[in-house]
């Protein structure tokens, strides 16, 4: 049997689903997942093999049509260089979506000759049955190969799309290693596991203006067995939300920690040492020698 392989790269607007759903067809946690919009900062590479085919599965940021700060742009950048190495293209929309005719995203859609399917997420939620309707509308301005029914959040209406994308996949090498599971490294991880809490806990622009960086992640041996030691940085905008972060008396940064080391134990599967620290450096969202020293090339 020939081998097939091949970059499916999954797009859309923020908090439409896609990050659910790359988990869903990782069976695994590729990325946050959160109900605020734009929780994906990066594009993520899931890695899915199998001993005739590998699916380089890349989770992107929500598309934002007019971004207002420096991050937010290079967000989109990542978004959108996902048409350029695409073999194959998830669209991911929602029953409660809208688009303008003259939205990017539209544009680059009508222009690829890359295989694309429509996913219509959140349809456990279509008291008004609009996924049909909204799918001979998306037909009649797109021509999508595929369309798929889904609610990510139930796990529903995937059973077919992994091996729909398997049949579309081209003849190709191995790409990655076929144990493998991702492009990134474990620091990566926690970074976002600790971001996702602070998006869970925190309200308003807080969780926006926060980027976490882990200074030191390391493998030791205690009394009690294995253990890994985090020391991680919390970078704010402004001395406000540094108060903010901390709480009273330190009560809003325990309660982070303790959550966040509760959730990177699950991941690794083994007792976690966590320590916390609060940094302001102010409007490093416009900043490009910030951006660039937290991975935002």
């Amino acid at each position: 049997m020939a081998h097939r392989s091949g970059f499916v790269n999954v797009v859309g607007h923020a908090n439409v689903g896609k990050s659910t759903l790359c988990n869903l067809l990782m069976k695994d946690r590729l990325s946050v997942v959160n109900s605020k919009p734009q929780t994906t900062r990066h594009r993520i590479l899931g890695i899915i093999s199998e001993d005739h085919y590998q699916i380089v599965l890349s989770d992107s940021p929500g598309m934002i049509e007019q971004p207002s700060y420096e991050l937010q742009k290079k967000m989109n950048d990542y978004a959108f260089s996902s048409f350029e190495d695409a073999d194959i293209i998830l669209f991911v929309t929602d029953v409660f979506d809208s688009y303008g005719d003259e939205e990017k995203v539209i544009q680059h859609l009508k222009s690829t000759a890359t295989p694309s399917f429509l996913i219509i997420n959140k349809t456990d939620l279509d008291k008004d049955e609009k996924a049909a309707e909204l799918a001979e509308k998306w037909k009649e301005t797109i021509g999508f190969k595929e369309t798929f029914f889904i609610s990510a959040r139930e796990g529903t209406g995937t059973e077919k799309l992994l091996d729909t994308i398997v049949q579309y996949l081209p003849e190709g090498p191995v790409y990655y290693p076929k144990d493998q599971w991702t492009d990134k490294p474990e620091r990566f991880f926690v970074s976002e596991i600790i971001r996702g809490q602070i998006l869970s806990l925190y309200k308003q622009e807080v969780p926006y203006s926060c980027e976490v960086a882990v200074d030191q992640f390391k493998h030791v041996t205690s009394k009690s067995g294995p253990m890994i030691h985090i020391y991680a940085t919390i970078f704010v905008d402004r001395k406000t939300q540094k108060a903010i972060i901390i709480g009273d008396k330190g009560s809003s940064i325990k309660k982070l920690g303790t959550q966040s080391r509760v959730e990177i134990e699950s991941f690794f599967d083994e007792k976690v040492h966590l320590e916390l620290y609060v940094q302001v450096k102010e409007n490093w969202r416009n900043t490009d020698q910030n951006l660039r020293s937290f991975g935002y090339h």
